[in-house]
C-alpha cells in the first residue's frame, strides 16, 4: 500500500482537543490552511510532551536568535475547539520540529505510530508549517487542556479515579 502525505502550509489554525469524559478522554490534534484540514489522534502523554517540547524548542530558538520577535502565547478558549467531523487520518507516533528561518516559520512533522501500518504499508505523514506563535499557543492550551483531567496522585503520580485510587506507594489503600 502507499502511504498518506499531508503537507498544509502554510498553517492557518492548529490546536489539540479532547472527546470524553475525564478518564476516557480521546484526544486529537487538527490543522487547517489551504483550504485542507487534517484531524491526527494523539494520546494526553503526547500532548503534555509535545507542549514542553515545543517551549523548550522556542526557548532555544530565542537564544539562537535573540532578534526574532518573542511569540504571543496568548490563546482565546473559544477560538481553540475542534472542528468537526473528527476522522483521525492516523494515530500520532513520532513527531519532530525544525525552524525555517528566511520564513520563520516552524516545520512541525507528525508520523504514523508503527503498531497501525501492519508491518507492509508505509507510514503516513503530516507536514505542518506553522508559526512560532501558532505553536506556543497550542501548547499552552494542551497543556491545560490536559490538566483538566483526572486528578493526579501525589504520592505515585498515576489519575484518580472518581471511585478511588490504588495507590502502590501506600500499600494498597484507597484514598
Amino acid at each position: 500500500m502507499t502511504s498518506s502525505h499531508f503537507k498544509i502550509r502554510p498553517v492557518e489554525r492548529i490546536t489539540v482537543g479532547a472527546v470524553g469524559q475525564p478518564g476516557h478522554r480521546i484526544f486529537f490534534l487538527q490543522a487547517a490552511g489551504g483550504g485542507s484540514r487534517v484531524t491526527l489522534r494523539a494520546e494526553k502523554e503526547q500532548v503534555l510532551m509535545l507542549a514542553a517540547s515545543i517551549e523548550q524548542f522556542l526557548n532555544d530558538l530565542q537564544e539562537r536568535f535573540p532578534a526574532l520577535e518573542p511569540p504571543d502565547a496568548g490563546y482565546v478558549e473559544s477560538e481553540m475547539g475542534l472542528t468537526q467531523p473528527l476522522d483521525a487520518a492516523f494515530h500520532i507516533g513520532n513527531m519532530g520540529l525544525g525552524y525555517d528561518e528566511k520564513e520563520d516559520r516552524l516545520l512541525f512533522v507528525l508520523r504514523q505510530a508503527v503498531e497501525e501500518t501492519g508491518g507492509g504499508e508505509e507510514q503516513a505523514e503530516a507536514s505542518l508549517w506553522c508559526t512560532r506563535t501558532q505553536l506556543l499557543r497550542m501548547a499552552r492550551w494542551g497543556t491545560e487542556l490536559a490538566r483538566r483531567g483526572r486528578p493526579i496522585c501525589g504520592n505515585c503520580g498515576n489519575p484518580i479515579d472518581p471511585s478511588g485510587h490504588f495507590c502502590p506507594r501506600r500499600n494498597g489503600h484507597k484514598h
